[in-house]
């Protein structure tokens, strides 16, 4: 259920975004030292147009040159067809620049490269020799990094304001991803009940809807508004930013394999059966600090009733707090060093926000459930930590912009084939 959108590179450079899934940023002599040269300069000046991109068109020799310096930054897949696509998307970017008076300078141009070109611990000069080498034009080069710079000004002119990062929303990304920090993920989620219907006709369902909305994100959050059950379905199906490690092993599997737009098939949920949507990714940003402390409490429950139990008292309860009036003298509150925390119950509570339950655990071979609820956990932070997360989480929103941006700009351009 995959439409393989590819994302434009310059956006995981720029922005923080996928890098490491799409290209190769890292060493770039180590990267193209792995290529057989000969076969990175086989390419034709064949100047013939392949594509047009509203009034304009991008030729072969685009395409091959592209093509080759994928290849130079380990891009993986068809390298033809993955040139093709970054050069319609980029072609899309520069005419919203056009359209909306943002140029980039020369100046600006080179301090560009030399930003692409550091790492690989390389200078400008010195990149553009590498790539002229393999066989990879400086016109290449430029226009990959011009592209780039003038998507990178749009996104900021456009949706800078809206990206902005409060202090409350650093707190709460410090609650959310003190997990491991690492891969981050955004999703919408489409959710139906099971209880009363029939599983198969559910998933049924959910395929077809999957296959209508499968790339568009405008669709999916239609959908999700129209049918699904979550709490989410007012914001068409969106979830907050959160971290990949907090998600369930075999989800998190599922979701690392897609690109934004993309839908999951069916996934179980216990009560619910559900499709997500890949709204974003951040592969290499910010490593959120490891909590020091947690605060939580815990709730043994026995009997065959025990999951009815402790769905009824998450419905009873908004906060940790709260269950000192409802449950007085029947659940455990602990504050303990994060190294004290028995393993299983921090893995639990590394997926939870303050204020969230889980009942994934059990105790006295399985007879009994353990309902865990997270109240408060405590980050120590280095200086300049909260700086570096509102960068990260400002980049996070871009990117979420930036895709539906693009999907936009596409969506009113006329692209043929030519060839």
């Amino acid at each position: 259920m995959s439409s393989h959108h590819v994302s434009s590179p310059i956006l995981g450079k720029f922005l923080g975004a996928r890098a490491a899934r799409n290209l190769c940023f890292g060493v770039i002599m180590g990267c193209a030292l792995a290529l057989a040269p000969a076969q990175m300069r086989a390419q034709s000046l064949d100047f013939t147009p392949v594509i047009a991109v509203n009034d304009t068109v991008i030729t072969q020799y685009e395409v091959d040159q592209r093509a080759t310096f994928l290849g130079i930054l380990n891009a993986p897949g068809d390298l033809q067809a993955r040139a093709r696509e970054v050069l319609v998307e980029e072609r899309l970017q520069m005419a919203a620049a056009e359209a909306a008076g943002i140029t980039i300078t020369q100046d600006q141009l080179m301090i560009g490269i030399d930003e692409f070109a550091a790492r690989a611990n390389l200078d400008g000069q010195g990149l553009i020799d590498a790539l002229e080498n393999e066989g990879v034009a400086y016109e290449t080069l430029r226009d990959f990094i011009n592209a780039g710079l003038l998507w990178r000004e749009i996104l900021r002119s456009r949706f800078g304001a809206r990206a902005q990062v409060s202090e409350a929303e650093i707190d709460r990304a410090l609650a959310l991803g003190s997990s491991g920090g690492g891969a981050q993920i955004r999703l919408a989620e489409l959710i139906l009940p099971i209880e009363g219907n029939d599983i198969d006709t559910l998933r049924a369902e959910l395929l077809a809807i999957a296959e209508d909305v499968d790339g568009n994100l405008t669709a999916f959050a239609d959908a999700a508004r129209a049918r699904s059950a979550a709490p989410t379905a007012v914001d068409g199906g969106a979830l907050d930013w959160r971290p990949l490690s907090s998600l369930p092993q075999g989800l998190s599997a599922m979701l690392i394999t897609l690109d934004v737009g993309d839908v999951t098939e069916p996934v179980p949920l216990g009560p619910g059966i559900g499709i997500f949507q890949m709204l974003g990714f951040e592969e290499a940003g910010y490593q959120f600090p490891t909590p020091s402390s947690y605060d939580y409490a815990t709730i043994l429950l026995s009997g065959p009733d025990a999951a009815a139990r402790a769905a009824e008292i998450a419905a009873q309860n908004d906060r940790c707090d709260d269950l000192y009036g409802t449950l007085e003298g029947q659940f455990e509150r602990i504050s303990a060093p994060r190294a004290e925390v028995p393993a299983d119950i921090a893995a639990e509570l590394a997926k939870l926000d303050p204020n969230e339950s889980s009942t994934a655990l059990r105790r006295n071979n399985g007879a009994d459930l353990l309902m865990v609820w997270l109240c408060n956990r405590t980050v120590e932070l280095e200086d300049g930590a909260r700086e570096e997360i509102r960068q990260a989480l400002f980049s996070q929103r871009l990117e979420t912009y930036a895709s539906g941006y693009l999907e936009e700009l596409r969506a009113d351009a006329i692209i043929r084939d030519l060839d």
